[in-house]
């Protein structure tokens, strides 16, 4: 499938899904992760989900990343309302979130640290396939990002539905991902 295809697909499978079935993959995730043998790097960028899209929440995960490494700092993205780019921002238990242009929360204030910083990324998506492609929403923001993170940052996705064999109309912008937790098992790109 193309990704417009896939995109509409997904919204609706996770549109689809009651509460109580995504808490019971959420929390499924979470034991898949466990499972992931990475250390827990210092520099976590997660993300506020787009709860009106059934978005995963990478909350459990960030909590366990933090008991496994208390020295860790999180991040989350922030679009630059200068150059339209994402940038990422730290947060603490203070921080006040807003919604952005897109109704997805970011915080309010701080200052950007450069992408070289971040050792790990969250990264939503809809979809993704065999050869750690994913489907975003496809305006772009986390790939032009995840191209100014060093080689080594790790970018991880996590989905409530297995990998499609392949998206087929993939192209040079696109990052792929190095990790895809789903609730039965670990995709390793």
């Amino acid at each position: 499938m193309i990704k417009t295809e896939l995109r509409k697909t997904y919204r609706e499978k996770r549109l689809s899904l009651k509460i109580s079935e995504k808490d019971k993959l959420e929390d499924l995730l979470l034991i898949q992760f466990q499972q992931l043998y990475i250390d827990i790097p210092a520099c976590i960028m997660t993300y506020a989900p787009f709860e009106a899209q059934h978005e995963y929440d990478p909350q459990l995960v960030t909590d366990y990343c933090f008991f496994k490494n208390p020295g860790q700092q999180l991040f989350f993205p922030v679009i630059g309302k200068e150059d339209d780019q994402l940038h990422a921002v730290p947060v603490h238990e203070g921080s006040r979130f807003e919604p952005n242009k897109y109704g997805i929360y970011e915080p309010v204030g701080g200052l950007p640290v450069p992408p070289e910083e971040i050792d790990m990324v969250i990264v939503p998506l809809l979809a993704f396939d065999l050869q750690g492609n994913r489907v975003g929403y496809g305006k772009g923001y986390y790939d032009r990002f995840l191209k100014r993170c060093r080689k080594d940052t790790l970018k991880i996705g996590f989905s409530f539905f297995d990998a499609e064999k392949e998206i087929e109309d993939v192209n040079e912008y696109d990052v792929k991902l190095d990790h895809c937790i789903t609730a039965t098992k670990i995709y390793n790109f």
